[in-house]
């Protein structure tokens, strides 16, 4: 089946579904009536661009007609008017074949965002406070919401890890491409002399796991519970409410310590178990088709870094796709629209080229 084929059944698909939506039966029934909206607002970008397609290819045809009019004017015309429509055509093609492409199952999922200071001490904590402030305020932009999963502050106002739960449709597809080291350049507030410091923080964003997507049996956890403390090892609860659990098949570790309730910290260590889980799945799914796939977090080490923040000339650079943009303040406001629609395109035409 060639591609027009293929969105031309998708339009019918379409229109079918504008049927049904107005179906006075499947009006009354709410959850296939939400189902088949779903649906029809997920085709939507792809149909207005088709027809956008359709009517493209309707004019080229008739100025290539013109091009054999007596009228030398007249071919003039059509000649300009065809190189301009070529030019459209060349766009939504390429709009097409992006919205053609599989979708990423995980992409309205909600986020588990964890970030943690690699490389730099005290400063490659601060540095991870200001990522997590960032992010914050990009979800808050989005209207998504932000729960604090898990964790630990240094006692200078950063943090060594923090987890947490960004909830909103579509928050995996917008933050998905965060993943990996950020390199901060700047001069810290401890250093007398002025020189410029360099340290790195790790960002992973995993998709929220439902029970569906994975299934953990109470065999397979170890719960201990132990007294929270806070930075420099003072007490923070004088009651075993901290809790780690531990998943014995993978051997993967989570503690939560946050909540003054026991159950409330065994349920967040859940939740980051399952998502780390998810994630450990859909690697090894990837690494079965593609061997070289890199792992989404380093050591922390200044070199493997997908972006730089430099204070001094207000800069950030994205390695991957080789953007920067002297906008450090607005970026680190939140603003990161800039940064992140660059990188879906970018990713989106790699994804074409290994689909042809």
């Amino acid at each position: 089946m060639n591609v027009t084929q293929k969105l031309t059944e998708i339009e019918n698909r379409y229109k079918t579904l504008e049927g049904l939506l107005s179906d006075h039966q499947v009006i009354n029934d709410q959850e296939k009536y939400q189902k088949y909206a779903k649906e029809h607002s997920g085709l939507a970008p792809l149909i207005s661009s088709f027809r956008h397609y359709q009517e493209l290819t309707k004019e080229i045809d008739e100025n290539n007609s013109l091009l054999r009019d007596e009228d030398a004017d007249i071919r003039d015309l059509a000649k300009e008017e065809l190189h301009t429509l070529q030019s459209r055509l060349t766009e939504i093609e390429q709009t097409l074949m992006a919205l053609l492409l599989p979708k990423d199952p995980n992409d309205d999922k909600n986020i588990i965002l964890e970030i943690r200071a690699g490389t730099g001490g005290d400063e490659a904590g601060l540095f991870a406070g200001d990522l997590f402030r960032m992010y914050s305020r990009y979800a808050e932009i989005k209207r998504f919401k932000i729960e604090v999963l898990s964790s630990n502050p240094t006692g200078v106002g950063g943090f060594k890890e923090v987890i947490a739960l960004i909830a909103g449709n579509g928050a995996y597809s917008l933050f998905k491409y965060e993943s990996g080291t950020h390199r901060v350049q700047r001069v810290p507030v401890t250093e007398s002399q002025g020189r410029i410091h360099t340290s790195a923080v790790t960002v992973a964003i995993l998709p929220e796991a439902e029970d569906v997507d994975v299934d953990i049996k109470p065999e397979e956890i170890r719960v201990d519970v132990f007294r929270s403390s806070g930075p420099g090892g003072q007490s923070v609860n004088t009651t075993d409410s901290a809790v780690r659990v531990t998943h014995i098949p993978t051997g993967l570790v989570v503690t939560c310590q946050d909540e003054k309730s026991q159950h409330k910290n065994k349920a967040k260590a859940i939740k980051i178990l399952r998502a780390r889980l998810l994630d450990l799945m859909n690697k090894e799914q990837q690494d079965k088709i593609s061997s070289d796939r890199k792992t989404q977090v380093g050591s922390g080490d200044r070199s493997e870094r997908i972006r730089t923040y430099n204070y001094p000339q207000s800069r950030v650079t994205d390695h991957r796709i080789g953007l920067t943009l002297y906008k450090l303040e607005s970026i680190l406001a939140g603003e990161l629209e800039e940064l992140i629609h660059p990188l879906i395109t970018h990713f989106q035409a790699e994804m074409l080229k290994q689909e042809h």
